[in-house]
């Protein structure tokens, strides 16, 4: 096998690998720690902690340990966050949250910096064209990770099925659950009806076994790239330093357009934000039990993995306004159905409905925006890619540390309102660039973007 042709497999095992673990934790994160918000906490402190990070961490990290070390040391922080879970409290869980946030920019760094050395390093010895090989290589290590979405949600679901606690749910109960839950009434949950602490301890052994694995794979087996120091140097003069990413970040908020896509970024957190730390708790929790959560995010990552392709494709023949029109309209049907649904479990179907649908109106969001930014700001891409990923960090920092404060159905409407407040900004987008190129459709132009990653994963 070709040399980095391997190692693009060990880079994408390695993270299929580690990412089966944390994607899985995740989704559990507000069922597992219920007690006083503490899962949803830990979720918001964490992408806190990688707004931090991604602005001055990655290119010191790179420059002094090199691309292997890095990763392999990132890694090591998604560990120490699986280890917090063991004894989950403040004292534990909120420290490796922000270890984990601080070590996830450098680990796609690092990542995405490996992979575009390995590519221009085989291309130069074939002959090739090295932006071609590179996208081969990033096409092949998203068709491996992707997959982590099911994997770590399926081993939850099987753990958490051989439950012996398994309770009949009572109507009362029932009750508490959907968009007007009980939240004063701790005695209206589930909580009774969870999985054993053996189970628990099965679970996270599992998943810190898992990104264990993930390390070793790295350290063993991914060579160092030695011979390409020089390039590997000329990658980190690229990346701009702290402060200049910093200033670079916020003079692009002088582009009007930047200013107006920023409701449209923070919703991409917010919705994310909703589905894996309220929908997972006071939907399904509350009604089927915590071990139908991962059965649940398997159908959004499967449906959201096989639409951002399909949409991806797509785009140049409908355009993008039908698919954000076909986003907002899917997405404000199930927020208006989650408002006036009671959940019950001989509804079994419909919980899957959601997700389903959920996960169509993500990957639009996801690929389109990501998309749009390309577009809009070839000549700036790398400050307002800073900004998306600041503005959507934001959304999910909010969604989380508002999650233990409010009832489910305020926190619909706000995302109902924000989700409104999106598409009239983004409007004004479209109109502002039609002015100033008539004649040449936004969505006829020749987009220019970067790999397209789901941060939910991180």
């Amino acid at each position: 096998m070709e040399r980095n042709l391997k190692n693009v497999l060990v880079i994408s095992f390695g993270f299929l690998l580690l990412f089966t673990a944390y994607g899985g934790l995740q989704s559990l994160q507000s069922s597992l720690h219920s007690e006083e918000g503490l899962g949803v906490a830990s979720l918001s402190v964490l992408y806190a902690a990688l707004i931090i990070s991604s602005m001055f961490l990655p290119p010191i990290l790179i420059k002094n340990l090199g691309c292997k070390w890095t990763i392999a040391g990132s890694m090591c922080c998604y560990i120490a966050f699986s280890l917090g879970n063991f004894y989950a409290s403040w004292y534990t869980l909120i420290p490796t949250s922000v270890i984990l946030g601080l070590g996830g920019a450098p680990l796609w760094s690092a990542k995405c910096t490996y992979l575009t050395i390995a590519g221009n390093s085989y291309a130069e010895k074939a002959g090739k064209n090295g932006k071609d090989i590179i996208n081969q290589y990033f096409g092949v290590f998203f068709l491996i990770f992707q997959s982590s979405g099911i994997w770590g949600n399926l081993i939850s679901s099987l753990i958490f099925s051989q439950s012996s606690n398994k309770v009949e749910i009572s109507e009362e109960n029932l009750a508490c659950c959907g968009a007007h839950d009980c939240m004063s009434n701790t005695t209206n949950t589930t909580a009774s009806a969870g999985p054993s602490e053996s189970l628990i301890y099965t679970l996270l052994g599992i998943y810190t076994a898992s990104g264990v694995l993930a390390v070793l794979l790295i350290v063993i087996f991914l060579d160092q790239i030695k011979s390409d120091q020089a390039e590997t140097e000329k990658e980190i003069q690229k990346t701009p330093s702290f402060w200049s990413t910093f200033l670079a970040t916020f003079q692009h908020l002088k582009d009007k357009r930047q200013c107006l896509l920023i409701p449209l970024t923070m919703y991409s957190g917010f919705e994310q934000g909703f589905l894996a730390g309220d929908y997972t708790k006071t939907y399904v929790t509350c009604a089927l039990g915590i071990h139908y959560v991962g059965y649940v995010m398997i159908c959004f990552s499967a449906v959201n993995s096989l639409c951002s392709l399909l949409f991806g494709k797509i785009s140049q023949f409908t355009g993008r306004k039908f698919l954000f029109a076909l986003a907002t309209v899917t997405n404000a049907a199930c927020i208006i159905a989650l408002l006036l649904w009671k959940p019950h479990p001989n509804q079994l179907v419909v919980f899957f409905i959601f997700p389903a649908l959920w996960g169509i109106s993500d990957a639009i969001w996801q690929t389109q925006t990501n998309g749009l930014y390309g577009v809009l700001f070839e000549k700036h891409k790398e400050a307002a890619f800073a900004n998306y990923r600041l503005w959507e960090s934001c959304g999910f920092v909010i969604a989380f540390g508002y999650s233990t404060t409010l009832q489910v159905y305020i926190k619909l409407y706000i995302l109902l309102a924000v989700l409104v407040l999106s598409m009239v900004m983004y409007g004004a987008v479209e109109c502002l660039e039609a002015k100033s190129s008539p004649g040449t459709p936004i969505a006829t132009k020749k987009e220019n973007v970067a790999p397209h990653t789901q941060e939910t994963n991180m």
